[in-house]
């Protein structure tokens, strides 16, 4: 920040930053420095400066961490962004479900203040900037700019269309800037080791590094910084250290709820904002979620639209009604009534929401249904076709049913059936009433792992039980 404020003017820190290579953090990648020049040449002498701490996707907790252990980098980058487009005050808007983020914030804040960094005439010089925080309710669609703007205004978080883009007309009419936590925590870095050195770090057109939180079926779950460029494999399997529990690697949804998911074909992937968007993903936030062979992709693709329709607006019509629709379908799907035609007519919906959507929601929400169509068309054929749910998970598609011959008897199923569904007793092989079973899975999650008894079946018929007089169990067989 002193490098910034005391030897160098506004135009050469955007110059600085442009050099960089320095993309936007928050899932558009837009370059920063560009973003910084076209605010800093709208006219006006009143400008605010943005930082979006609304992390809403579901397992992310990037921008959090940031917040929690290093909030003084957040607003060091604040500083030199604001003295940058020639901004006097400035906005956090954070989730109000990160408390301890707020509370360290707040405190950096109040640090910052007593040292001069923050207030009048800062560092003696004539730059004035200070910083408000604003808790945000927690809805999804408050992560796209103007939504955000609208909700630090005051009104109900709703995108409105651009132009004019905030960098003209922002918060309260006037020219405003916004960036990522990840984006403006690179900035004091940048400033510090130069332009050259954080662009030797990357690729050609994807400068830097990216933190990811990586989660789902990988053994090293948590957060993870690599250079722009890395594979998919070097992450989830050297990183990572690959899927546990012997299972197989079948799927990688990235870029959070809006992302796309990849297949183990795509794993040597580069991670950078062109390859991800060419393989139908996104880079997004930073989440990234890891999924095994037992895992159905409609299904995944149902609960990924599930949550974008339900944190949709509902302003514009594609996208209040088109995930509405595509979500119907994939209920469908899933629930053993798709029919032929159901797959072309969600791929058309899904491509009229992405191209017509007014904000960043609708447009990438219908990503994970496009990429499951793409690489995992079978899956939905198999569901269509064949009423079979191929990784067992559709529970309108698949019955539960205990092999005679690797039932002990244990009782453990029977008592835990929330349904009673399970009959038998003290050595007498269990067998699941079929007509009872509402197929919660409860039975295959507490059989012991060594007796292995209970088995998962999707199109086919269900093994008839054997004769009572044939269910008592023999001794003989033991017990492990």
């Amino acid at each position: 920040m002193r490098k910034a404020l005391l030897k160098m003017t506004p135009y050469e820190v955007i110059e600085e930053v442009k050099r960089s290579g320095l993309r936007g953090r928050g899932g558009a990648g837009f370059p920063t420095g560009v973003k910084w020049g076209f605010c800093r040449n709208s006219p006006g002498t009143v400008k605010y400066m943005i930082c979006n701490a609304d992390e809403g996707d579901p397992g992310a907790f990037m921008d959090r961490s940031i917040l929690e252990a290093d909030p003084h980098s957040v607003i060091e980058g604040m500083i030199i962004a604001a003295y940058a487009i020639g901004a006097s005050e400035g906005y956090v808007y954070v989730r109000a479900e990160y408390p301890l983020a707020v509370k360290r914030l707040r405190l950096a804040l109040t640090q910052a203040e007593e040292s001069g960094f923050l207030g009048k005439r800062v560092l003696g010089t004539d730059f004035n900037f200070r910083v408000h925080i604003t808790e945000g309710a927690g809805a999804f669609v408050c992560g796209e700019e103007t939504a955000l703007m609208a909700s630090i205004e005051g009104k109900r978080g709703m995108p409105r269309p651009r132009p004019p883009f905030p960098a003209e007309s922002g918060l309260w009419g006037k020219p405003t800037n916004i960036n990522n936590v990840k984006s403006l925590a690179s900035v004091p870095v940048i400033m510090n080791r130069g332009a050259d050195w954080y662009s030797s770090i990357g690729t050609e057109r994807s400068k830097g590094t990216a933190v990811f939180a990586l989660t789902g079926k990988i053994a090293n779950s948590g957060l993870i910084e690599v250079a722009m460029g890395a594979t998919l494999r070097h992450i989830i399997y050297d990183i990572g250290g690959g899927v546990p529990g012997g299972k197989e690697f079948k799927a990688v949804q990235i870029g959070g709820p809006s992302g796309g998911c990849l297949p183990a074909s795509m794993l040597d992937v580069p991670v950078d904002y062109d390859s991800l968007t060419a393989a139908g993903a996104i880079m997004g936030s930073g989440g990234m979620v890891v999924v095994d062979e037992d895992t159905c992709m409609v299904d995944m693709a149902r609960y990924f639209l599930d949550f974008a329709q339900l944190e949709s607006c509902g302003k514009c019509a594609p996208c209040r009604l088109g995930t509405k629709r595509m979500r119907e379908i994939l209920a469908r799907i899933t629930e053993g009534r798709g029919v032929e035609g159901d797959v072309e007519l969600l791929s058309e919906l899904a491509e009229g929401v992405k191209d017509t959507s007014l904000c960043g929601l609708g447009q990438t929400c219908p990503n994970p249904v496009l990429t499951t169509i793409r690489y995992f068309r079978d899956e939905y054929d198999e569901h269509i076709r064949n009423r079979r749910c191929p990784a067992g998970v559709c529970k309108a598609l698949v019955s539960y049913y205990i092999d005679p011959e690797k039932c002990m008897a244990c009782l453990i199923c029977m008592r835990m059936c929330p349904t009673q569904a399970i009959e038998g007793g003290k050595n007498i092989i269990h067998f699941i009433n079929q007509e009872i079973c509402d197929q919660c899975g409860t039975c295959l999650s507490v059989c012991p792992p060594n007796f292995n008894a209970v088995r998962v079946i999707s199109g086919e018929p269900v093994p008839l039980p054997p004769p009572a007089e044939e269910r008592v169990l023999v001794r003989a067989r033991g017990r492990s």
